[in-house]
């Protein structure tokens, strides 16, 4: 196997360090925009981690990358605004495709997030590839625990809900989100999707249906929210239930920043002329504030990311579990040197990977997580020294 990774960001770099304790893979080429990031990023990793510029907007570009290199598999591990790019690149190269965020939406013309991706599925099972969309944490592990469910736990689901929280604090910033600020705003902002047997997908306000959720591991209750996420996308197609919904962990304080952030266009993805200068507002906000790859020494606490399904039990009786996932910041800096967010969205994607060199993954076509089996996954993860667990509620 020789993967192209595209970004040396946060997720990127966590992905290196868990990837260089295992022996599944030939080569990984590091790619990013910024030269100086990518050989940042495998540098102390040894000689089968190569850094390598690109420009992810760039499909032809990201095609002759995989073509120089020999690739076998693309990771993308950037925004989901590049997604289609390198998607489109990894096809034309030959290469198999796993992403951690899909296609983005559009609320004005009724693309849904993934859209773009699905609509080719035909070429990509035509051709024999397989492209692996939303393998991170959330989507990612959730969707494996919704497929887990659905075959080991329950004869009959009535919703699986993903759940997400964290008592994350950042010493010494105010307000320092602890995941990429351009990705939040793109699915905070947008109106959340929710899927009923019945209705179909549908969108609701943002930030609606607030409930109290009572997670793990000493985090406790958060109050959690309905935001847009490619699980509700995802689940549906593979696992049968009468309803799915997102639901994360934010915070009055994070609402009311996202709140005021749109109010005042800040939000906004097309550029603004600024003294002569073309600006897209969300990028300068990103840039105004601290690099979430760079927070782990001043964070403290824990992320839990889960599914919680409830309906009946093989014995037919009424049963609800939250099955979870729960990273402590002081592990993952002691361990890895990554900070708990990062490392728990990168550690799913190099688990695919090795899936599939061994043979105990595969597929072809647009598939999400929810498509293959999960046991083998679940049990590889807990092999990485990161376990899951399972609580009855």
């Amino acid at each position: 196997m020789r993967v192209l990774l595209v970004g040396a960001g946060g997720v990127g770099s966590a992905a290196v360090a868990i990837a260089a304790r295992r022996t599944f893979f030939e080569t990984i080429v590091v790619a990013d925009h910024d030269p100086v990031r990518a050989q940042r990023a495998v540098a102390g990793h040894g000689d089968r981690f190569v850094a390598a510029q690109v420009d992810a907007s760039s499909a032809d570009a990201i095609t002759a990358l995989c073509r120089e290199h020999r690739i076998t598999h693309v990771l993308n591990a950037v925004d989901p605004r590049f997604v289609m790019p390198i998607f489109n690149g990894a096809f034309a190269a030959g290469a198999d495709y796993l992403d951690m965020a899909m296609s983005l939406s559009r609320a004005e013309t009724g693309v849904k997030l993934g859209d773009e991706q699905f609509a080719l599925a035909d070429t990509w099972s035509a051709a024999g590839r397989l492209a692996l969309c939303g393998i991170g944490v959330e989507p990612g592990l959730s969707d494996v625990f919704a497929r887990y469910a659905a075959d080991e736990l329950f004869s009959e689901i009535d919703e699986i809900g993903v759940r997400d929280g964290a008592n994350l604090t950042v010493d010494g910033y105010d307000f320092a989100p602890s995941f990429s600020i351009w990705t939040t705003i793109e699915e905070c902002l947008n109106p959340p999707v929710v899927w009923e047997r019945d209705r179909g997908w549908f969108t609701t306000e943002p930030f609606s249906e607030p409930e109290v959720f009572h997670f793990p591991q000493g985090i406790g209750p958060v109050e959690c929210v309905n935001v847009e996420h490619e699980e509700v996308l995802l689940i549906p197609r593979w696992v049968k239930a009468r309803r799915v919904t997102f639901k994360y962990g934010l915070g009055d304080e994070f609402i009311d920043v996202l709140k005021t952030l749109h109010k005042l266009g800040l939000d906004a993805v097309s550029p603004v002329r600024v003294r002569g200068v073309d600006v897209s507002p969300r990028d300068v906000v990103a840039a105004s504030l601290p690099d979430p790859a760079t927070l782990g020494a001043r964070m403290r606490g824990k992320t839990c990311a889960g599914t919680w399904v409830r309906g009946l039990g093989p014995d037919g009786q009424q049963r609800e579990v939250y099955l979870y996932h729960v990273v402590d910041n002081e592990w993952s800096m002691r361990e890895y040197g990554h900070q708990a967010v990062v490392w728990q969205t990168a550690v799913n994607p190099v688990v695919a990977l090795e899936l599939l060199a061994t043979g105990a993954w595969a597929g072809i076509g647009v598939l999400g997580p929810e498509a293959l089996p999960p046991t083998p996954f679940l049990d590889l993860l807990t092999g990485y020294g990161s376990p899951w667990g399972l609580e009855e509620r």
